[in-house]
């Protein structure tokens, strides 16, 4: 009887709060990606410098889901978040739409790959260059890359994707493992087979 309303409680589906955490968070990264822009602006001192801190803009997606480790929210997250720093005035406006959209997927695309199960800093950095890959068709659709030559087309996504590795990845790994220290994280998962376990001894 226990271990059923646990399992109700634990379910892998949206609840109110766990859309709660997910704007509340997406509203915090949301005010980071606007004054973001002062960071990545700061990086011009080669050719495609700014990549090297491009993977800030997911880290909604991947922060998230560590938090939660629910599907969806990821997505809703990166769109969220875009939505915040729109709402602060960024300078690439409604554009971000798009690319929330696309970036969230990307991530989203990754953890459904492992099945939604799988937490770790390696596959979240996965999610990272998948919300990289996201924001490559948008930057195609506007136009941003269609005169680049070879050379610096591979060298510009291949720092992103580096960018979105480590920020995304192992970056996001260690602020949600410095929160569960805290032992908030516990009441956002569904309850595992260890925490069965539990109950039974």
């Amino acid at each position: 009887m226990v271990q059923g309303a646990v399992q109700k409680r634990g379910g892998r589906g949206l609840k109110l709060s766990d859309l709660l955490v997910t704007i509340l968070v997406s509203i915090v990264l949301g005010v980071v990606y606007y004054f973001w822009s002062a960071v990545y602006n700061l990086f011009s001192f080669f050719p495609q410098a700014d990549e090297l801190v491009y993977g800030m803009w997911f880290m909604a997606s991947t922060l998230v889901f560590l938090l939660i480790r629910k599907p969806g929210v990821a997505l809703i997250a990166e769109i969220a978040a875009a939505h915040v720093s729109i709402l602060f005035g960024s300078e690439w406006g409604i554009q971000l739409v798009m690319y929330s959209v696309l970036q969230g997927l990307g991530a989203e695309l990754v953890f459904a790959a492992f099945r939604y199960k799988n937490y770790s800093a390696s596959v979240a950095a996965l999610a990272g260059i998948g919300a990289a890959v996201g924001s490559l068709i948008p930057d195609i659709y506007y136009g941003y890359i269609q005169d680049y030559q070879t050379w610096l087309l591979f060298a510009k996504y291949g720092m992103r994707a580096v960018s979105s590795a480590l920020i995304c990845g192992y970056l996001a790994y260690a602020i949600v493992k410095a929160v569960e220290a805290t032992g908030v994280t516990n009441l956002l998962r569904p309850v595992e087979d260890k925490d069965y376990a539990a109950l039974d001894d």
